[in-house]
């Protein structure tokens, strides 16, 4: 971890100096990429995973990518690195959880002889449990990791909380859409399997 930290540290500085939309792109790419295989890891034993899964975070990410930065943030360089890197990480390490446990506990309702659509709705509540106990306890039981660093630089609390209610129903959306195109897309390719 702290290798990993300080190295990422050293690279953050060198992009961060050196603004591109092409090493912007690339980096996204690659954390997408990252993000499709580590979400996958518990179910990696079903082929042909991975594609639907990088569609799903993807699409999920672009789209509240696009809401924060250009309709939110109002940054006309959407690719400045100081806040698309970390709003992507954000977002895709969410939504990597979410795919995770969507399409661990999808298949796990087939294989109980669940029918496809209920299980695609119980996968769909159990992915979202993380996330709505992260909303009902933010400020109440624990003050988030972004704001606490914002409110620890000298930012003021009040300036912190909004950027946090941003964040927070952001990771929500992207979520929970995540999960929906995951659950779509598996349940096409069991629905096709079953017409075979």
């Amino acid at each position: 971890m702290l290798i990993q930290l300080i190295a990422v540290g050293y690279a953050l500085v060198a992009i961060f100096n050196h603004a591109s939309p092409v090493i912007s792109g690339i980096i996204v790419l690659t954390m997408l990429c990252a993000a499709s295989w580590i979400a996958i890891r518990p179910v990696k034993h079903h082929k042909g995973i991975f594609i639907p899964a990088a569609i799903s975070l993807g699409g999920s990410v672009l789209i509240h990518l696009t809401i924060s930065i250009l309709l939110i943030l109002s940054i006309s360089d959407w690719y400045t690195p100081n806040v698309l890197i970390p709003l992507a990480g954000m977002y895709l390490a969410n939504s990597m959880n979410s795919i995770s446990l969507t399409t661990e506990r999808f298949f796990s309702e087939l294989k109980n002889g669940k029918p496809i659509d209920e299980s695609r709705s119980i996968a769909f509540n159990a992915a979202m449990i993380p996330q709505m106990n992260a909303l009902l306890a933010v400020g109440l039981v624990a003050l988030p990791g972004m704001m606490t660093g914002q409110i620890l630089s000298g930012v003021s609390p009040l300036v912190a909380v909004r950027y946090q209610i941003m964040i927070m129903t952001m990771i929500l959306g992207t979520t929970a859409v995540a999960s929906s195109f995951m659950l779509w897309l598996l349940s096409r390719k069991q629905t096709a399997n079953i017409v075979e």
